[in-house]
């Protein structure tokens, strides 16, 4: 198929029957089709009514809503208008969405009828459904602007874990250039991707565009919600899955709707933003037995376009993220600045960032030859395929030893009673820092705190192991579904004051 867009809010295949469903939108056990023609209609709409209102090209628009039809019409309008799209994790305080959207300089925010009231007062706003958006929209045709080169198309604003969040400025053709190069590698437009992941961060938004692309469906759910989302499954035979980790590692909890349901569609997984463990990959297996698992790797500032299959047909490991994708460069850097097999991964690719909008404070990781400093660290083996080791910026030392939060949280995933387990360095009078954890079990099996040291102390190096291990019911999580270790860090020091309180 040859690609035809130049504007990443125009991505409707030419040839494509008007008539097919682009977006199926499930809200339990409701449900709302939208074909591609009349999505183009809704789009064309939005682009006339927001020039209407009197907005220019280059103006940012902020979007505050879960996911929904009018969610991806009115980012693909805008974007059609030559407007930036800023969409907004609404499950950060009010304090850090005002700021996003201060820091935007938006012009107007969508928002949905839940999350109206987290719209910083004056600010000009516009429902996203009701007689106001009826009454925003312009029908009629309208052609896309054809954008310049490296032109913003949309900010995507990093978690803030460590500071306020950056404004990922993403032109028109760096996201362009990587659904076109997904789509060259294999056809998609019999695809039904299930889309639950919030679409203001990258998981969800990517594979959003790439589906509009591909001419394939989309089914879509507003939120993450175990039971709506193996339903979906069923009801509407999808093909593809994508999301992070602990979504999967939720929703196989569900055994019984699990066992009811027929998953016998499923043909693709793709999990990224966090490592896979091997315990979560073999349960994913089981539970989706004709589904190929893809252990991806991506950033906001650069895209999920990283790895590939290896060229000579080597069988990708289980927890590798693959071989790096022959349009892309990668380069490991260690800590003495020397190049080798790990060390913090370099990306030079044609869909990285312009930088980071109205951030004078911070230098964009990008170096004079054009690289991307990812922050994350790699290893590569003899066979070319990279393995996720963990975020540089996570490394702690632990008397004089170098430890990776991943590296331990994958030991104890090892443990047969282990499902789930989250690693945070705490500080240590002696040490200068610890390693502790937080694990979930798995349904029916049994551990208790000193099994798990144990077992850490016989298959990794003593310092490794957690000196405190706490069970959970579930792990919590932020708002990209990652698993939120500040919320992880603040349980930890306040169970360690108490025992220090009690003499214990």
């Amino acid at each position: 198929m040859t690609f035809h867009a130049v504007n990443l809010g125009a991505l409707t295949p030419p040839d494509i029957d008007r008539a097919k469903p682009a977006i199926i939108e499930r809200d339990g056990p409701s449900r709302r089709v939208v074909t591609y023609g009349e999505l183009d209609a809704l789009a064309d709409s939005v682009a006339r009514g927001l020039l209407k209102r009197g907005l220019l090209r280059g103006d940012r628009v902020g979007m505050l809503a879960a996911n929904s039809i009018e969610y991806l019409a009115f980012m693909f309008g805008a974007q059609r208008a030559g407007l930036v799209v800023v969409p907004v994790n609404w499950r950060f305080p009010p304090e850090t969405i005002a700021y996003v959207l201060g820091n935007a300089q938006v012009k107007l925010v969508a928002h949905d009828a839940t999350r109206a009231g987290a719209v910083p007062a004056g600010l000009p706003t516009l429902p996203l459904s009701g007689p106001e958006w009826e009454a925003a929209l312009d029908p009629g045709p309208f052609e896309a602007i054809t954008p310049e080169d490296r032109e913003p198309a949309q900010f995507i604003y990093t978690s803030g874990s460590t500071g306020k969040p950056k404004g990922v400025v993403l032109s028109h053709q760096s996201h362009l250039w990587i659904v076109e190069q997904r789509m060259a590698a294999q056809p998609q437009r019999e695809e039904r991707f299930l889309i639950a992941a919030p679409l203001y961060h990258m998981n969800g938004l990517a594979l959003a565009q790439l589906a509009m692309a591909a001419g394939a469906t989309i089914v879509l759910l507003a939120l993450f919600k175990e039971p709506d989302y193996i339903r979906a499954i069923g009801a509407e035979k999808c093909t593809w899955l994508t999301g992070v980790p602990p979504m999967f590692a939720m929703l196989l909890r569900e055994k019984a709707l699990l066992a009811e349901t027929d998953t016998s569609s499923v043909r693709s997984i793709r999990l990224g933003s966090a490592p896979v463990s091997a315990a979560l990959a073999a349960s994913i297996k089981a539970a989706f037995p004709n589904a190929k698992l893809i252990n991806a790797y991506g950033t906001s500032e650069a895209g999920p376009l990283v790895f590939g299959p290896h060229p000579d047909g080597l069988p990708q490991p289980q927890l590798s993220v693959g071989y790096p994708h022959p349009k892309v460069k990668l380069r490991l850097r260690a800590a003495d600045g020397s190049l080798g097999d790990e060390g913090v991964l370099e990306q030079w690719t044609p869909g990285v960032m312009n930088g980071y909008f109205n951030r004078p404070d911070i230098k964009p990781p990008i170096t004079e030859d054009g690289y991307y400093v990812t922050g994350d660290v790699l290893r590569r083996d003899a066979d070319g395929f990279f393995y996720v080791v963990g975020r540089a910026d996570d490394m702690f030392i632990c008397g004089g030893e170098n430890i990776f939060p991943a590296e331990v949280e994958a030991v104890l995933e090892k443990h047969p009673a282990v499902e789930q387990a989250a690693v945070i360095p705490v500080p240590d009078d002696i040490k200068g820092m610890k390693p502790v954890a937080f694990v979930v079990l798995r349904s029916g099996q049994t551990a208790s705190e000193e099994d798990l040291k144990a077992f850490c102390l016989r298959h990794a190096p003593a310092f490794m192991h957690p000196r405190r291990v706490w069970m959970l019911p579930a792990l919590p999580l932020a708002g990209t579904n990652k698993v939120d270790k500040a919320d992880l860090t603040k349980k930890a020091r306040e169970s360690l004051l108490i025992t220090q309180e009690n003499g214990t």
